[in-house]
C-alpha cells in the first residue's frame, strides 16, 4: 500500500498519462473527408477511426491508499498522432461519484502497444493495456494497488420511446418533417437541419453522436447545436474531457456553463431531454416573461430552469411572440441524430 498521502498518490496517478508512438497509424478515410487539414478529418464509425481511438475513453476503479480504497475516474482523449490529453477526477466520473473539485491534467504519447504512465512526484505508475490502467509500484516490488477499467457508459433515456400525443419528428425512416432533411444510409439524420413544424413550450428528447476530431481543437471539434424555436441553444460539442464551459456541450450558448460537464466521448450516443418554457408576450407583442430551459445530459440535470433573455448567437430566428423550429446547425462537423420528439404544452 502507497503511504502517500492521498492528493499526492491522486496527482501522481492522474496526472502521469506520459505516452510515445512506435508506429505511424494509416488513417482509413471511409468515414472521413479526403483534406490536407488534418484538423478537418472526422470519424463518423469505429471502424473506420485510427488505432488511438482504442485508447480514448472512460476508466474507473479504486486504488489503495493510507487512507483506505478510493474511487477514481479518468478520462483519456486522443488528439491525434498518439497523441493524448488525460484528466482524472477524485470520486469517480462526472455524474458518478467525482467530488467536482480539482481536474488533474496531463499529457502523453503511446508506446509499444500500451501506455506508460509516470510521474516525477511520485513512485507510482500507471500502464495501460487491454482496456485497463493497472496501478503499480516503482520500488523494485512492483506492487499493484489498484486497476481502472474502461467503461463505456449510456444515457438512461436512450432509445426512450416516444409517449402518446408526442411529434415524432424523426424516427430513421425520412427526413421529411424537416428542410434539408437528408438521413444517411444507415438511417441517421445529418446536422443542418430545420424542423417544419413550430412550436411553442415544449419537452424535447434527441438523440445525438458527434465524430471523431482528434486533431481538432475547441469550437471546430465535434460542433453543432440543439436550438429550441430557433432562438435559444443548447451547445452539442465534442467537449469531452473539457472544463464545461459556457459554449461547451450542456451549455446555454453564452448564457451558462453546465452544472456538470457529462459528455461522453465522441461516437457514443448521447441524450438531450430539454424541458422548454417559451417567452410570453403581452396583447401589444410586449414580451413580459422570459424563455427557461432545463436540460438533463445523459440523464442528469445540467440546466435548472436557466433563464434566457434574449436569443443566443447565431440563431436564425429572432425573437417574437410566434412560435419557432427545432433547427439543428451545421457547423460543417458531421454530426448525426436519430429519435427525436417532443410534447407540447
Amino acid at each position: 500500500m502507497s503511504k502517500l498521502p492521498f492528493r499526492l498518490l491522486s496527482a501522481g496517478l492522474l496526472s502521469a498519462f506520459c505516452l510515445t508512438a512506435t508506429f505511424t497509424a494509416s488513417l482509413p478515410l471511409s468515414a472521413a473527408e479526403e483534406t490536407e487539414d488534418k484538423s478537418k478529418l472526422a470519424y463518423t464509425d469505429t471502424e473506420s477511426a485510427p488505432e488511438d481511438f482504442k485508447f480514448q475513453g472512460e476508466y474507473a476503479g479504486k486504488i489503495k491508499t493510507d487512507e483506505g480504497e478510493v474511487k477514481v475516474g479518468v478520462h483519456v482523449i486522443s488528439r491525434g498522432d498518439g497523441k493524448f490529453d488525460a484528466v482524472g477526477y477524485v470520486g469517480g466520473l462526472p455524474g458518478d461519484g467525482w467530488t467536482q473539485e480539482e481536474r488533474l491534467k496531463s499529457t502523453g504519447k503511446l508506446k509499444e502497444g500500451e501506455v506508460r504512465l509516470s510521474n516525477y512526484e511520485s513512485d507510482l505508475i500507471g500502464i495501460v493495456k487491454d482496456d485497463q490502467i493497472a496501478i503499480v509500484t516503482d520500488r523494485g516490488d512492483g506492487q499493484t494497488i489498484g486497476t481502472l477499467e474502461k467503461v463505456h457508459r449510456e444515457s438512461p433515456t436512450l432509445g426512450a420511446e416516444a409517449p402518446e400525443g408526442a411529434i415524432v419528428l424523426f424516427d430513421g425512416t425520412s427526413g421529411e418533417k424537416f428542410e434539408n432533411g437528408q438521413v444517411t444510409e444507415s438511417g441517421l439524420l445529418m446536422q443542418g437541419v430545420t424542423s417544419k413544424e413550430k412550436f411553442k413550450s415544449c419537452t424535447l428528447h434527441v438523440e445525438f453522436m458527434l465524430p471523431y476530431m482528434p486533431y481538432a481543437v475547441g469550437q471546430q471539434r465535434g460542433n453543432s447545436g440543439c436550438y429550441l424555436q430557433g432562438r435559444y441553444e443548447v451547445q452539442m460539442l465534442d467537449s469531452f474531457g473539457l472544463a464545461g464551459l459556457d459554449n461547451e456541450c450542456g451549455a446555454i450558448y453564452s448564457v451558462k456553463s453546465p452544472r456538470v460537464n457529462m459528455c461522453y466521448p465522441p461516437l457514443t450516443w448521447q441524450t438531450y431531454d430539454i424541458d422548454f418554457e417559451a417567452a410570453v408576450y403581452d396583447e401589444e407583442g410586449n414580451k413580459t416573461k422570459p424563455a427557461y430551459l432545463t436540460v438533463r445530459h445523459n440523464g442528469v440535470l445540467v440546466q435548472d430552469k436557466t433563464k434566457v433573455e434574449s436569443i443566443t448567437r447565431a440563431a436564425p430566428v429572432q425573437e417574437s411572440p410566434e412560435p419557432g423550429p427545432l433547427y439543428l446547425q451545421d457547423h460543417s462537423n458531421p454530426v448525426r441524430y436519430r429519435n427525436i420528439w417532443l410534447v407540447e404544452k
